[in-house]
């Protein structure tokens, strides 16, 4: 059985979701999520969850797994996800992998081992606490020296990947980079036809003014309160989603609603940005310039063309 699978990636707001089901319906396929946010229940508003409405009977994978206090790994995501590809192949679809978190897609594309770093809980803790003492700033910084790759591509409130890459350095002398270099030699189980969409940035930058607004609009922040109603903290690695933790912030009475929605904005617009580095690092990826194709159905079109020639016929 050929394992062939599509990857529609991209920036926040670009439209992938909306492209992506468009296209499972015209190949018989169906969507396995590559987002680290739509994972988690309850978080539907501020992480533009599909409706069942916008899903339009196309099965959906990967989101709503856990709750928002459980731990979730890539390596975790690789695995689930990896199941979810292969019973859709099982049953004769063609998996359509949709979503903008690199790593995630990353995890399935590459033959990433993460068998060999074993977690070390006390030092885990023991960067957690520093954190909390020192600073994220400060925990970040010890990446600097030992692995700078790591150090450049992570940012301080990405606690728990720095506290990962360091823990990894620790226990095994190797850094983590070194380690997703070394995998990206090897083979790996699927065949992938890659695509990212891009558009002019002063548009994409105006979709996603538009979407906070919306967001708001459909109760981003009755979303929140009920999520700290249920006992969800601040603190919690799914509450540092852009959109979350500012409106914990409005919440507590930091900011005004308009200050809120502009710092999002301007968070999410540094996210997009981001993510369109991540993606350009990537050779593998073909590019559909948005503002260069008239049509959805020239897209799909496009995209059905490149992955017959790929695939042999799809």
């Amino acid at each position: 059985m050929s394992k062939n699978i599509i990857i529609i990636a991209g920036p926040t707001a670009s439209g992938k979701t909306e492209l992506g089901i468009a296209l499972a319906k015209k190949i018989n396929g169906e969507v396995v999520s590559a987002d680290s946010m739509q994972i988690y229940k309850y978080m539907d508003i501020g992480t533009a969850k599909p409706t069942k409405e916008e899903m339009d009977g196309i099965q959906h994978h990967m989101i709503d797994i856990v709750f928002p206090d459980e731990e979730f790994s890539v390596a975790l995501y690789r695995r689930m996800a990896g199941e979810c590809i292969n019973d859709i192949l099982n049953r004769g679809k063609i998996p359509i992998v949709i979503g903008g978190t690199g790593l995630y897609i990353n995890s399935l594309t590459y033959n990433l081992d993460f068998t060999e770093t074993s977690v070390d809980k006390e030092y885990r803790e023991h960067l957690t606490a520093l954190a909390r003492e020192k600073g994220k700033e400060y925990v970040h910084q010890m990446l600097k020296d030992i692995d700078p790759e790591s150090y450049n591509r992570l940012y301080p409130n990405d606690l728990k990947r720095v506290i990962r890459a360091l823990e990894v350095y620790k226990n095994t002398g190797k850094t983590i980079s070194q380690y997703q270099r070394e995998s990206r030699q090897k083979p790996i189980e699927y065949n992938i036809a890659y695509f990212a969409l891009t558009m002019d940035r002063s548009r994409l930058y105006e979709r996603i003014n538009i979407r906070v607004d919306r967001m708001f609009e459909a109760g981003l922040i009755d979303e929140v309160k009920m999520l700290r109603r249920m006992g969800y903290t601040r603190d919690l690695t799914s509450m540092q989603a852009i959109g979350y933790k500012e409106v914990y912030d409005y919440l507590d009475g930091l900011y005004t609603l308009d200050e809120v929605k502009d710092i999002i904005k301007q968070g999410t617009r540094r996210y997009a940005k981001r993510q369109l580095t991540w993606f350009r690092k990537d050779t593998r990826v073909n590019w559909i310039d948005l503002d260069k194709l008239d049509t959805k159905e020239e897209i799909i079109q496009n995209i059905i063309k490149y992955a017959e020639g790929k695939f042999r016929g799809i």
